[in-house]
């Protein structure tokens, strides 16, 4: 009975991932068409195989430039956010005080607050500090994802033993030296898993950039995406080619980080 089991449970996998993957198959192939055979055979395969649309695209927008861009906000922001998320929740842990315990309420009750409806006041308050329009605007603004990784992290870091902080401060450690040589190493799974979900949130993300950057030269891939699609007309191939650009560092990235990620919520399951 196991067997038939695990055979439809196969099955049933097999045919979801087929399904999942029409479109990016969608998406790929048309890449290497025209215009014309995009509009008329969409889910075909290619008569004549068109490599032309890759470089029109690079030559024809500035992709290079739009790529730094994105890697810049993204390695900066995912810096920030783990640093101010695992140093938060480690206050959290070792700082058990009133004002603590004040300060993770705030926290819950920014937490439930969509970020949507916060977007005008963090526009007036970037215009007087001269941030809209900057790079480093986008990275202050997606700093405050430290609270997502703070919950995480917190939840992790409350596996840690006791005993083992407790033994560091006899053998006089400072706060500081605690959470760098020992929190540090040993929340390490959950900071990768973290990490990783916060990479694709900000890497994908279209409404921040939309709305606080003007500039062409300081827009994302996403922008680039975006600014493809045209009001009457849209050049679908060159349009799948820029998507395709701005997807393939992910898929790649997910693919090598997966097994950090499984391990990472495993750990944290399972401690304790």
């Amino acid at each position: 009975m196991t067997k038939y089991r695990n055979l439809l449970t196969s099955v049933l996998m097999i045919m979801l991932a087929g399904l999942m993957s029409v479109p990016f198959y969608y998406i790929v192939v048309n890449t290497f068409k025209t215009q014309e055979e995009t509009t008329k055979n969409p889910l075909a395969l290619p008569t004549h195989w068109v490599f032309d649309n890759y470089i029109k695209v690079f030559e024809g927008t500035p992709v290079v430039q739009s790529l730094m861009n994105t890697v810049y906000v993204t390695a900066v922001s995912i810096f920030l956010m783990l640093a101010i998320g695992s140093l938060a929740a480690f206050g959290q842990i070792t700082g058990r005080s009133r004002i603590s315990q004040i300060i993770g309420a705030v926290l819950v009750a920014a937490f439930i607050i969509p970020g949507q409806a916060t977007l005008v006041p963090l526009y007036r308050m970037l215009v007087g500090v001269h941030l809209v329009d900057s790079l480093n605007g986008l990275i202050v603004i997606y700093a405050c994802g430290s609270i997502f990784c703070y919950y995480l992290i917190l939840g992790y870091m409350r596996t840690i033993p006791a005993e083992v902080l407790e033994a560091a401060r006899i053998d006089g450690a400072g706060p500081f030296r605690i959470y760098w040589m020992i929190v540090l190493p040993l929340i390490r799974p959950i900071l990768v898993t973290v990490g990783v979900f916060q990479t694709m949130w900000v890497w994908n993300d279209f409404i921040t950039p939309n709305v606080f950057i003007s500039s062409e030269d300081k827009q994302t891939l996403v922008l680039q995406v975006y600014a493809a699609v045209g009001q009457f007309t849209t050049d679908w191939p060159s349009f799948m080619t820029l998507t395709v650009i701005v997807l393939t560092p992910m898929v790649l990235f997910f693919v090598f980080m997966q097994r950090h990620i499984v391990s990472g919520l495993i750990s944290g399951s399972v401690k304790g």
